[in-house]
């Protein structure tokens, strides 16, 4: 009963035209009491001026004056309502960006729901009517939101319910039965149901392609951080070759100079002997001039005929016709100087292979041969780092990835991106295939090797003829036969290069390649030739070159 009474008390504050707390409270002459406005707007708009709640006819406007004792009812009961909200753990002020109840005065509190009929938001206090008056409980409730106009349909005045998927339009029911009868229209709910899904499955896809760009920039990142150490390696490489290159120029001058400047002082010193023995000669013959003049004035016969002989006689000189000081003495110096430069230079452009080999054979990897792969003929060695044709077919399971006809074998780890590099001991052998191949090359029946073919190899064949297995067949020069051959494989690149390890110099090169699959190390033995190509193929530890 308690609970009843309070019930009562506070319908008793509620305006039954707004179905809201009163404002600005007025009584009419049978005694019913109504929000001013809402009273004097529902005479202003009717023919008979009546109460909207007993219907007692009033012949002349009544003149309405404010129920200060329910004016005063309505604050305290205000009062009480707000701090009733307040104190709700459901019940808090709208913050930004959240729905406010349209009908709380002075502090909004947060909606609890919306109405499409009223087209007006809620908080908990005053969404009590809608729960509670059998009228008010056919209105549509839904969760709070902003701007429920647009929820309405602009010709009609009713609410959106129904989505047209012919036209792609919401809908309410009315515009169902005049222009929409033979469309394919379904309930807002279905369709919210069914975009849902697609866009559940969108931002699956949209994840999954945000996670591979993601793991692509990655990647790019890396190949970046990867090119950029490679950029500083091969700066410092070069600096040093460079530096070196400069400082046996400067070295090359110096002795050039000092040789010039020793073979002028040496010409200098021969000038110097010549002309003193040549200023003495010119002295004597001075001298003896002399005398011969005096001779030639005197008239003493006696005298004349006893100076004459010894006068008359030449002073003994040297021939001085052939004699001379070289001016071309440095043309051969400096020839010489810029032949031994020239022979520097060489030695500094051959170790340029060495300064690549050096820097690859960091990409190392542990390579170990997979036996299912392997022709029956072959001989493994047990730790998998060996093999060889023994000449004698073995009963082996045929598997799919089993070479049936081309003794072949594949190394076990396959590669789909980044650097690798390894080494094969080829010493003592007259045949022998090297190389990489990728995953879906044909394994039964004939093999023909190139890269069109899945194949990428160079081969020794009668112990002297290298080629390189391209689209056509590359005649390898080599100065000297490779105990060692190192294989490095940069897939991004797309290259595949083969280096004499002993000799530290550059083989071969296919370079424009596309790699789509994984790659794996591929390695022919030869036939054993009876015996003379017995020597098998040894996957070797790299020791990086210091």
């Amino acid at each position: 009963m308690a609970s009843s009474s309070r019930l009562l008390s506070e319908e008793q504050f509620l305006c039954s035209i707004c179905l809201d707390v009163f404002t600005e409270p007025v009584s009419t002459p049978c005694g019913h009491n109504f929000c001013k406005a809402c009273i004097s707007g529902y005479w202003d708009t009717s023919d008979l001026c009546q109460c909207p709640m007993c219907k007692e006819t009033f012949y002349r406007r009544p003149e309405l004056r404010i129920n200060t004792f329910i004016s005063e009812m309505v604050a305290q009961f205000r009062k009480s309502v707000q701090w009733k909200a307040t104190s709700s753990p459901g019940q808090r002020p709208a913050k930004p960006g959240e729905v406010s109840c349209d009908f709380c005065t002075g502090m909004k509190l947060k909606a609890l729901k919306s109405c499409l009929v009223c087209l007006t938001s809620y908080c908990e206090t005053h969404l009590e009517p809608h729960q509670r008056v059998p009228a008010l409980k056919r209105h549509k409730l839904i969760n709070p939101v902003e701007n429920l106009e647009d929820r309405m349909c602009k010709k009609h005045d009713r609410p959106l319910e129904l989505f047209c998927r012919t036209d792609q339009t919401c809908l309410c029911v009315l515009c169902l039965k005049t222009d929409h009868m033979t469309h394919d229209t379904v309930p807002l709910e279905e369709e919210y149901g069914e975009r849902m899904a697609k866009l559940g499955k969108m931002m699956a896809e949209v994840e999954q392609k945000m996670h591979t760009h993601f793991r692509k920039v990655q990647e790019i990142k890396h190949s970046v951080d990867l090119s950029k150490r490679e950029a500083e390696r091969e700066i410092s490489d070069s600096v040093q070759v460079f530096t070196d290159l400069v400082r046996s120029i400067e070295r090359s001058q110096a002795e050039l100079i000092e040789v010039i400047e020793e073979k002028q002082k040496a010409a200098e010193r021969q000038a110097e002997g010549i002309i003193k023995e040549l200023e003495q000669e010119v002295t004597e013959l001075q001298r003896r001039s002399t005398e011969l003049e005096q001779l030639s004035h005197t008239e003493d016969h006696l005298h004349l005929l006893q100076n004459c002989p010894s006068l008359c006689t030449p002073p003994p000189t040297k021939d001085w016709s052939e004699i001379s000081v070289y001016s071309d003495m440095c043309v051969g110096t400096v020839r010489r100087a810029v032949s031994q430069l020239e022979e520097t230079l060489n030695k500094e452009m051959e170790k340029l292979p060495e300064v690549k080999l050096k820097r690859i054979q960091q990409y190392d990897v542990d390579v170990t041969l997979d036996p299912d792969t392997a022709h029956p003929y072959l001989i493994m060695s047990e730790d998998g780092k060996q093999v060889q044709n023994g000449n004698a077919k073995q009963h082996l399971p045929d598997k799919p990835v089993r070479f049936s006809t081309c003794p072949c074998i594949l190394g076990k780890e396959g590669f789909s991106s980044g650097r690798f590099y390894y080494e094969v001991t080829v010493k003592g052998k007259t045949d022998w295939d090297l190389g990489v191949a990728r995953e879906s090359i044909n394994r039964k029946g004939d093999i023909t090797l190139s890269p069109t073919n899945g194949y990428w190899t160079v081969w020794l064949r009668n112990g002297e003829q290298y080629n390189a297995l391209s689209s056509t067949m590359v005649l390898l020069h080599l100065r000297e036969k490779p105990q060692k051959v190192g294989v490095f494989v940069d897939y991004e690149e797309g290259q595949v290069s083969f280096y004499d390890v002993e000799a530290r110099s550059h083989i071969y090169s296919f370079t424009g390649c596309t790699f789509t699959e994984k790659l794996y190390p591929y390695f022919y033995p030869g036939n054993n030739d009876g015996g003379e190509n017995s020597t098998p193929l040894t996957i070797s530890p790299v020791n990086q070159t210091e």
